[in-house]
């Protein structure tokens, strides 16, 4: 098979081997890529065939003829049909051809028969013998792959770079045929031991173009990777979904290279929306997946941009009017407060509420109340538009006008008052609600604070609905006000921490022999050596619920008066005390758990009235042994047929009728509550006695008991006795025998005598 053959050739044959092996390297990065191909594996193996070929010819050219070339040239004859049996995997995988099963037996058995041949002929018939049965074994080899060449080709259409390989092994067939019919012996063996080289480099160009594509397809990957990844940071950090799109698209142009590409996005239904980016060109799968991928950032993007401004509408816009919500008045309040600190510019803030909206609530239902919210909502977008202004709703019936580069004090009063008479709801059955306007300003050099400008605000508003005015300016006047107010009730918190409220005892005596009869415990506040009356701090201690805690300690040290005056006890009770829902564990606390019937709590007309849950309270300490007097009797509202059914034990008359007594009209007054006291067995005080001739009067008319600064005023003690021995009122003094709480047997426990 081999030949004699010119040295030089056999050095041309392994200088092609060593090329064909660097080829190799090619064939081996191809088949390293991502996609690892198939066709790169048979590529590897045929390149590698045709190298030992062109190795084992080239060495054994170099030997003297005999038995090792003989196995050469049977070793090089096994690799010629090796090539032709790669050729049908590797042709099926290159061109897509029909199944090589059947063919590989066509194309196998004949080399097999040729191998058995040569091992059966070598010895007997010589080499050239075994030579012709080798090289019929391979023609026959030969035209069954031809054969399938032929197949594969004229059932497909063939690529640039198949037409390329077809040439390529037609070369190496006709550099083999030629080889036989060159005269010249040295031409004639070069070109039949090279014959296998174009298809090698045909191999290694087409693994060179593969590599180059799939460096291409990976860096074309790649920026799809970076543009997907650009395109979900942009959709991140924006909030147009329409700009996104354009994104999108540029990027698809970018990366595809398709500038007539483009891309829509519509709104379907429950806030999804649907992004598409098409073209006229025809795109690969992979390409496809990057329109997809980008649509779908998109469209999400979309939906998320919709829900979160839904979500922001929801948190910064009242459901009921529309209007902005107080986190909205806020936030819009505190950049302006921040734009105006640096502008040195003045914003102001006018609070409004509906007078009565309460009352219209309970004519008209929850409906009607929403209706004129909304129609008040309405009114203030009217009169206060413009740029510079903000309409919003703090909740309930308050709005808010946020007034930015804020005008002087006049134009303001112009614009309250605008407020307060444009609005006039004359709904049916309801009295005309109207507005009142409070309005609070900042200057610049305050502190920015948007809750002090929004407490200040509902402060004038506050002070407008209380003195009936219709609106008011937080001025200085009113801030020193708050100021006070605020210095007073810190004060009074302090005090009650501090334990600051001390009692001190009026007496009630009998109004014909002036004695004592019993003491009424009133509080007073030691605020640095000084005592102040409940009048200049009860609102407040009521408003701030203090109240509670200053009526028990002043029962609590009444409690102890009762040992050391050895005489009945009065203590005034708070109608916010009373309902709580401990209050009568509180007030036994204070107390104790006994001698209850020297004790008389006093409620004022009106809260007794208006205060259903103390009754029950009440009742229980009545049930006790308390005695219940209703203080300030006259000025409430209660009826003669309530008056019945309450638990009372005494009626005290208010000071402003005792003052009245020596008129015709007082007098007609307390002889009415004394006969009405009379025909319920009720007990009758009448307290505020300032001069004699009311005293005088007071007896006429038939009062029994009498209290006042005429007849003693509070003091830390009490100077005088009670009821002397044998007296009418002996029977009040706390001497009688009191039954023992601890057991029904033991010695019955009586009050510490008079010292």
């Amino acid at each position: 098979m081999l030949g004699t053959v010119p040295t030089w050739v056999c050095a041309v044959q392994l200088l092609a081997a060593g090329l064909v092996a660097g080829l190799l390297v090619l064939q081996w990065l191809w088949w390293r890529t991502d996609q690892r191909p198939r066709g790169a594996v048979w590529a590897l193996f045929w390149s590698a065939d045709i190298g030992a070929m062109l190795l084992v010819g080239g060495i054994a050219g170099f030997l003297e003829p005999g038995l090792a070339q003989q196995v050469l040239g049977f070793a090089h004859a096994q690799l010629v049909g090796g090539f032709l049996l790669l050729a049908l995997p590797a042709t099926r995988c290159f061109g897509h051809g029909p199944r090589v099963r059947w063919w590989l037996v066509g194309a196998a058995t004949p080399l097999v028969v040729g191998a058995a041949a040569w091992f059966a002929l070598q010895l007997r018939l010589g080499e050239t013998r075994t030579d012709l049965v080798v090289g019929s074994s391979l023609l026959l080899s030969t035209l069954v792959v031809v054969l399938y060449v032929v197949v594969t080709v004229g059932r497909r259409s063939v690529t640039l770079w198949g037409v390329l390989l077809v040439l390529a092994a037609a070369e190496s067939v006709c550099m083999l045929v030629v080889s036989g019919f060159m005269p010249d012996r040295d031409i004639s063996a070069l070109l039949a031991a090279l014959w296998a080289v174009p298809i090698a480099f045909g191999l290694a160009a087409l693994a060179l173009v593969r590599i180059r594509q799939e460096q291409e397809r990976a860096r074309r990957q790649h920026r799809m990777r970076d543009a997907i990844a650009r395109l979900g940071n942009a959709a991140w950090f924006s909030r147009d979904a329409d700009a996104l799109l354009l994104k999108a698209r540029d990027e698809a142009r970018t990366v595809l290279d398709d500038q007539t590409l483009e891309a829509s996005l519509r709104p379907i239904a429950h806030g999804r929306f649907v992004c598409e980016l098409y073209s006229t060109a025809t795109h690969d799968a992979q390409a496809r997946t990057l329109l997809v991928d980008l649509a779908q950032i998109v469209s999400s993007a979309a939906e998320r941009y919709a829900l979160t401004q839904r979500l922001e509408r929801t948190a910064f816009t009242d459901a009921l009017t529309g209007l902005p919500n107080r986190r909205a008045v806020e936030r819009h309040l505190h950049d302006e407060l921040e734009r105006a600190n640096v502008e040195r510019t003045r914003v102001s803030l006018v609070y409004c509420d509906l007078d009565g909206f309460k009352r219209f609530n309970d004519v008209h239902g929850h409906a009607g109340g929403d209706d004129v919210l909304c129609r008040v909502a309405a009114y203030l977008r009217t009169v206060a538009p413009g740029e510079e202004t903000f309409v919003g709703r703090l909740g309930g019936d308050e709005f808010v006008v946020v007034v930015s580069r804020s005008p002087l004090e006049p134009e303001l009063v112009s614009l309250a008052r605008a407020v307060r008479d444009g609005f006039v709801d004359r709904s049916v059955g309801s009295r005309p609600a109207r507005l009142s306007v409070g309005i609070a300003t900042w200057q610049p050099g305050d502190v920015v604070d948007v809750e002090a400008l929004v407490r200040h605000a509902d402060t004038a508003m506050l002070e407008a609905k209380r003195s009936r005015t219709g609106f008011r300016v937080f001025d200085r006047a009113l801030r020193r006000a708050v100021e006070a107010d605020r210095i007073q009730r810190s004060a009074l918190e302090a005090a009650v921490a501090d334990g600051l409220f001390m009692a001190h005892y009026q007496p009630v005596v009998d109004a014909r022999t002036l004695e004592v009869l019993q003491v009424e415990a009133l509080a007073r506040w030691d605020h640095h050596g000084q005592l102040i009356l409940p009048v200049e701090w009860l609102d407040l201690a009521e408003e701030t619920g203090l109240i509670a805690p200053i009526s028990l300690s002043v029962l609590n040290q009444a409690r102890r008066a009762l040992d050391r005056f050895q005489m009945p006890v009065a203590v005034n009770v708070a109608a916010r005390q009373l309902a709580e829902p401990d209050a009568l564990e509180q007030i036994e606390t204070a107390w104790g758990s006994s001698y209850w019937e020297h004790l008389t709590l006093e409620i004022t007309e009106s809260a007794l009235v208006q205060t259903s849950s103390a009754i029950p309270v009440l009742s229980e300490l009545r049930a006790r042994g308390a005695r219940i007097a209703v203080d300030d009797f006259g000025t409430g509202y209660s009826s003669l047929a309530r008056l019945a059914r309450l638990p009372v034990d005494v009626l005290k008359i208010d000071r402003s009728f005792v003052r009245e007594v020596g008129t015709e009209r007082g007098a007609s007054v307390i002889r009415a509550i004394v006969e009405l006291a009379s025909a319920h067995g009720l007990d009758v005080v009448a307290e505020g006695v300032e001069r004699a001739n009311d005293l005088a009067a007071l007896v006429d008319l038939g009062v029994r008991r009498v209290q006042g600064n005429l007849l003693g005023r509070a003091m830390p003690t009490i100077p005088v006795r009670g009821p002397r021995p044998g007296s009418q009122w002996e029977d009040t003094r706390p001497l009688r025998v009191v039954p023992s709480p601890r057991s029904e047997n033991d010695e019955p426990h009586r009050l510490p005598q008079h010292a």
